[in-house]
Parts: C-alpha cells; sequence; structure tokens
C-alpha cells in the first residue's frame, strides 16, 4: 500500500465553493449551508482506502461529537469509481450508514473539488474557521494502518483552539493515505 502526502494549501485561504450531490439522498450540500459554523472540516475519505478504514470509527465519533458544539463537517468522496469501483455514490452511502457517518457524505464526480482543495490523498482534512478561512490541512492523528489506535489528537487540538478562540497549533503535519483516484486524464498538472 503506497502512502501519499496532502499537497499544501497556504494557510488563511478562504475554503473553496462547492455544490456536490449527497450519496444517501440524492440533496445538494453547498459550502454556503454550512456557513454560520465556528469551525469547518472537509474531509476527503472514501470507503477503500486502508488508511480512511483505520480511522473511520473515531472520525464518526469525533465528528458527532463536535457536530453537538456547533462545528460543521462534509465528507467528500473524489474517487473516480472507474479506477476505484468500491467508491461509487452507493458504495459511499453504504459506508455512510455501516460506519454511522452523522455528517452529509458528497461525491466529486468529476474531481473538480478535489483539485479546488489540492486533496491529495484519502482521509485528507481541511479545517476552516468561522469566516471559511483555512486554518488547518493534514491528517487526523500520528496513528497508521498497523502503527497505533486512531485517536484523533490533531484534529482534536485544532478544534478545541478555534472553539475557545486560542491560537491554531502552527506544528501541522501533512496528511498521508491512499492517492486520489484520478479518472485518465483528470490527474492534476
Amino acid at each position: 500500500m503506497a502512502a501519499t502526502s496532502t499537497m499544501q494549501l497556504e494557510l488563511g485561504t478562504p475554503a473553496p465553493d462547492f455544490s456536490l450531490t449527497e450519496v444517501t439522498d440524492g440533496s445538494t450540500v453547498s459550502l454556503s449551508d454550512l456557513a454560520g459554523a465556528p469551525a469547518l472540516v472537509v474531509a476527503f475519505i472514501c470507503k477503500h482506502c486502508p488508511y480512511v478504514v483505520h480511522v473511520q470509527d473515531t472520525f464518526a465519533a469525533l465528528a458527532k461529537g463536535y457536530q453537538e458544539r456547533g462545528v460543521a463537517f462534509v465528507g467528500i468522496g473524489s474517487n473516480d469509481p472507474g479506477v476505484s469501483p468500491d467508491d461509487t455514490p452507493e458504495g459511499l452511502a453504504t459506508q455512510k450508514r455501516q460506519v454511522g457517518f452523522t455528517f452529509p457524505y458528497l461525491f466529486d464526480a468529476d474531481q473538480s473539488v478535489a483539485k479546488a482543495y489540492g486533496a491529495a490523498c484519502t482521509p485528507d482534512l481541511f479545517v476552516f474557521d468561522a469566516e471559511q478561512k483555512l486554518a488547518y490541512r493534514g491528517r487526523m492523528d500520528e496513528s497508521r494502518p498497523g502503527q497505533g489506535e486512531p485517536t484523533g489528537a490533531d484534529l482534536r487540538a485544532v478544534l478545541a483552539a478555534l472553539l475557545s478562540g486560542d491560537e491554531v497549533p502552527q506544528d501541522q503535519w501533512p496528511s498521508m493515505g491512499c492517492s486520489i483516484k484520478w479518472a485518465p486524464g483528470n490527474e492534476p498538472s
């Protein structure tokens, strides 16, 4: 299993806009629907990746707890189903139900949102402040498949800082996981 690290989107960058279909009910969710939250977590995830599978239960519980405190979460599946057959909208909907994700899980059919965010792998996390400006990009924690249990420590530290009005930790570690499965000819340049 080859690991890919995230490309760096500049801190302070406004969240790139999106309007995507939710995998379980077909509704459309846009960035503007998530405005007004004290923080927004945009997670590029998928069904097949061992790195996602390793953290998904902890991520689901963490998201639920922070949603109760007003933080907005959204999952985005950007893998091309022609390259990664498990990552169809139906496969992502099954994952959402099985894991218990309580946030919208969106399908990025043309992969334009992954490109706009500079997402390189799954999971790849982007945390925005109340003004939807990038405060953190990177990993959930230091665990990896077969190397430690997921805690969400890095993500929790960022969210705690944003909710309390403190400075976001400057030590930020890139995400690591399976590469985004780009449609042939659609790879970022």
